[in-house]
């Protein structure tokens, strides 16, 4: 005799959110994203668009390969490298890896940003440039 136990709601929105592919218009609160994907055995998000998303916190972000933002509000701080946070070690451990996903026009609100240090240094530039741009 098999086992006909229904999926609660929450499993079932859990595994719909781990499935999709892509986030357009929405707020998307990222350590809910991200307890999802651990739940189904994942250890990082990979492979997702976001396109003018809010993207919510509190949350510190880990920039892995493939992973890119365009035209994107990182976050408010009066000095932009706040937001990014330099690693000690070789790994990172208590943050949400985020792999080969797009951010387009999206919004981060409470969220802060690590990576491995080329990287980190990419978003320094990219963050200083966009101030400079907007003539802060």
């Amino acid at each position: 005799m098999t086992d006909q136990t229904a999926m609660s709601a929450e499993e079932k929105f859990g595994r719909e959110l781990v499935a999709r592919t892509a986030f357009q218009k929405e707020a998307v609160w990222l350590p809910s994203l991200a307890v999802h994907h651990m739940n189904a055995g994942q250890t990082f998000i990979d492979g997702k668009t976001f396109t003018e998303c809010l993207i919510e916190g509190p949350a510190v972000m880990a920039v892995m390969d493939g992973t890119t933002f365009d035209g994107c509000n990182m976050g408010m701080a009066e000095d932009p490298r706040t937001l990014l946070l330099d690693p000690r070690g070789e790994k990172i451990a208590g943050v949400i890896g985020m792999a080969n996903c797009r951010f387009e026009r999206c919004r981060f609100v409470q969220v802060g940003f690590t990576a491995a240090a080329e990287s980190l240094d990419q978003l320094e530039q990219g963050l200083l440039s966009a101030r400079a741009q907007a003539g802060e």
